[in-house]
């Protein structure tokens, strides 16, 4: 387990002390997200006239929303990947099948090539004993 870290973080122009376990960078990052949203929102004539209470809780539904619709993209991502895995596996047992296939129809060439070279040897021998008579 990581040491943990303390660190000042602006937000909303006033100094928070942030602690955790994660990097400085990553709770100065979550900060500048939080100062983000704060400064989009604050662009909005609407939410501006609306009390600091409810001001707070449509950020808190706003960040909340980007935390679910990130997630459920996460979800299909995993999910993507776990068929990407499983066609993956197919394709390896596929390949597996097909060089053992391609294995055993070399050596049924060979096999042949050498029952050819033989008969083609008999056929010699048959005919050099057919012009000795």
């Amino acid at each position: 387990m990581s040491a943990k870290t303390d660190t000042e973080v602006i937000i909303g122009g006033k100094v928070f002390t942030l602690s955790g376990y994660e990097s400085e960078e990553y709770l100065q990052k979550v900060a500048s997200y939080i100062n983000n949203k704060m400064a989009e929102y604050n662009r909005v004539d609407s939410f501006r006239r609306q009390p600091v209470d409810t001001q707070n809780v449509l950020l808190q539904l706003n960040i909340a929303d980007d935390y679910f619709k990130a997630k459920k993209q996460i979800d299909l991502l995993e999910e993507e990947i776990a068929g990407k895995e499983k066609e993956l596996y197919h394709l390896k047992h596929e390949l597996i099948a097909s060089q053992i296939k391609l294995e055993n129809t070399e050596k049924n060439v060979k096999n042949l090539q050498a029952e050819l070279n033989d008969n083609a040897k008999k056929i010699v021998r048959l005919e050099t004993e057919l012009k000795k008579f």
